[in-house]
This record gives C-alpha cells, structure tokens and sequence, in this order.
C-alpha cells in the first residue's frame, strides 16, 4: 500500500504493532518480519497503530 500506515501480507513494514482491517487482532512485528495474514480471519491488510494506544 501506499501509505507508511498500512501493509499487506507479504510485505516487510518494519517494527510496530499492525491490527488487521476486518476483525482488529493486533500482530506485534520487528524490522525483519513479513505480515502474514490474520491468524484470526486470514484477512491480508493492516493498519499500523501508534506506540501510544
């Protein structure tokens, strides 16, 4: 996707903590990590979520 914000399964968005678009289950990844899909739905897109929330 375009946007620092979001990622699909396959991609490498860096560290952070993702939840998925369709049910919310948060994934925590680190820089080295691929986004699967949602280990709850299988959905393929996230939003990342601010270290604050």
């Amino acid at each position: 996707m375009d946007n620092d914000n979001y990622c699909n399964t396959g991609e490498m968005p860096g560290k952070g903590r993702y939840c998925c678009n369709n049910c919310k289950v948060c994934l925590e990844l680190d820089n080295i990590d691929k986004c699967p899909p949602c280990p709850n739905c299988g959905n393929t897109d996230f939003q990342k979520i601010p270290k604050y929330f």
